[in-house]
């Protein structure tokens, strides 16, 4: 009776074994045109960089116009092949939002004045995933680049993705938050401007960046980076070029209608702050200018089977005693 028990425990284990076993194999499959794969999380705090808030002095999109206010997070997930050790392939899908907010600007009596009398805000949820490559120049110095305990590698990151996007703006009229695409807050879509196309919600983006890694182990990895997303449109803030005349939400949406009132005030928000009218044909914004976001993080990777693998090392059925 013992003998059984002790050979049906036995049995059990190995079939546990055996399943892992062919599990693994799975994943060496999947990843078998890589020397060696991995996944692992992102999380990162997130800035916008746009046509909405900034800092003194003209705007601009680089980092002298962050707002650290206006900071949110990201976080995502990621699947990253090396075919060589220098190179490594990342897939990567991440959520998060970004806002700008005229009313952080600090007022200094130079050309950042416009902009805090535009008196505009915004957010946006982000939703992206990219394919990148991650450079790592220093493999080339290396003795064994295959050993990567407690070793530091600088990177570099560029590749091509698609994100998406939603802007709203805040009621001025009861606080709540509205989809301002949906406006036509600067005459997208309207016969009055042929050339203002209503923007499409979905883009392309190239992220860019740098990071410097380490390894905890030959496992386990946590890396800094700071990635940019360049973009093609000029209307994640919803902001791009000049005010229209407000008469136009009225021929477009109905006169006096729910949402043409919205509109206006959406579009407009000067007059709420300093009893001004905007002349359709003024600055709105600066179409010249691209939106772009960055975020700034920690990555955390874990290596998937391969021969360094301490799982792959113990993968056998024990020894039966009699």
């Amino acid at each position: 009776m013992f003998m059984k028990k002790h050979l049906h425990a036995v049995g059990s284990k190995c079939m546990l074994l055996l399943t892992a076993l062919v599990i693994q194999q799975s994943v060496h499959a999947q990843v078998g045109i890589f020397n060696r794969a991995e996944f692992g999380a992102t999380i990162a705090p997130s800035n916008f960089l746009g046509d909405l808030g900034g800092n003194y002095g003209k705007g601009s999109t680089f980092l002298k116009d962050n707002n650290i206010s206006q900071t949110k997070l990201f976080a995502g997930i990621h699947f990253t092949g090396y075919p060589q050790e220098w190179l490594g392939v990342r897939f990567a899908l991440n959520y998060g939002s970004v806002s700008g907010d005229d009313a952080t600007i600090e007022s200094k009596g130079g050309m950042e004045e416009f902009r805090k009398l535009r008196n505009l805000s915004f957010r946006s949820h982000i939703w992206e995933t990219f394919v990148a490559a991650e450079f790592y120049p220093t493999v080339f110095l290396e003795n064994d680049p295959s050993d990567l305990f407690h070793k530091i590698r600088p990177y570099g990151v560029i590749g091509v993705g698609l994100f998406n996007f939603n802007p709203q703006g805040k009621d001025p009229l009861n606080g709540q938050w509205v989809n301002l695409r949906g406006l036509s807050t600067e005459g997208q879509g309207f016969n009055e401007y042929p050339d203002r196309e209503n923007y499409k919600l979905t883009q392309v983006m190239l992220p860019m960046g740098a990071g410097i890694r380490y390894f905890l182990n030959d496992q386990v990895s946590l890396s800094l980076e700071v990635i940019l997303r360049k973009t093609f449109t000029d209307y994640i803030d919803d902001v791009s070029t000049t005010y229209i005349d407000p008469k136009l939400f009225d021929n477009n949406f109905g006169t006096g209608s729910a949402k043409a009132e919205l509109a206006k005030r959406m579009a407009d928000k000067t007059q709420n702050t300093q009893a001004l009218r905007t002349d359709p044909g003024a600055q709105r914004g600066t179409p010249t200018n691209n939106d772009s976001y960055f975020t700034g993080g920690l990555k955390l990777s874990f290596t998937l089977g391969g021969n360094n693998n301490p799982y792959s090392r113990s993968m056998r059925c024990p020894t039966i005693r009699y």
